[in-house]
């Protein structure tokens, strides 16, 4: 389970003060998948880091009861200047897997052949989204937490492997998905919300919310 209690977050433009969160409280409950649709702009990734502890609420709390992934895409907890063989090694060590497992699971689903041995810091963009969702995979968490506005990869090979990965770890799991599309909620979502103005408006389901999205947006 992942709650928001009375959580505010925004951030100085510049010129303006852009609100995230207004007070928001919420709760994700295991086995209820959640989208949260959300235009450009409207803080979706600022959400998602909130959900995995990579950012800190202005006030109010967030408890989480749950073993909750890293968002798809982030690659923070990666060292650029060392291959993937050593990046898997590492990971593995810090969540207290097998790093043979987690190792040969990610050589297995990147493809990446040789550009395994490589520091990811030689990666393209779409290698480095190959990685991260194999590294992702590789660990099984209670929450998946999906940014849409992450780098994908235009592998079809791999987008397939690794779907078919990630929806057998979702008969079991549950995921948390933000994007300004609604299509892109419909394959993972049985409820949906919309961020908007500091708002998280949650609905039963995601036609619903798509009601209230496409009449504000």
């Amino acid at each position: 389970m992942i709650e928001f209690q009375g959580v505010s977050k925004s951030f100085w433009t510049g010129t303006q003060r852009k609100v995230i969160l207004d007070r928001a409280s919420f709760r994700v409950e295991l086995g209820n998948s959640l989208g949260i649709l959300a235009p450009n702009g409207a803080g979706k990734t600022t959400l998602i880091n909130m959900m995995a502890g990579l950012e800190k609420p202005d006030e109010g709390r967030i408890l989480k009861t749950s073993r909750v992934s890293f968002p798809l895409g982030f690659m923070g907890g990666v060292n650029g200047k060392h291959t993937a063989h050593e990046n898997c090694r590492y990971i593995a060590r810090l969540y207290g897997l097998d790093p043979d497992y987690v190792e040969s699971f990610c050589r297995w689903v990147c493809g990446l052949g040789e550009y395994f041995e490589m520091p990811l810091a030689t990666y393209s963009s779409g290698m480095r989204a190959r990685f991260s969702f194999a590294l992702l995979l590789s660990i099984e968490f209670d929450i998946y937490l999906i940014d849409e506005g992450m780098p994908a990869s235009s592998d079809a090979e791999f987008n397939r492997k690794a779907g078919n990965i990630l929806k057998e770890r979702l008969q079991n799991a549950t995921v948390v998905i933000v994007s300004h599309q609604a299509q892109t909620l419909e394959k993972f979502c049985r409820t949906a919300a919309v961020l908007k103005n500091g708002r998280l408006h949650q609905f039963e389901t995601l036609e619903e919310a798509k009601r209230l999205y496409d009449y504000q947006t």
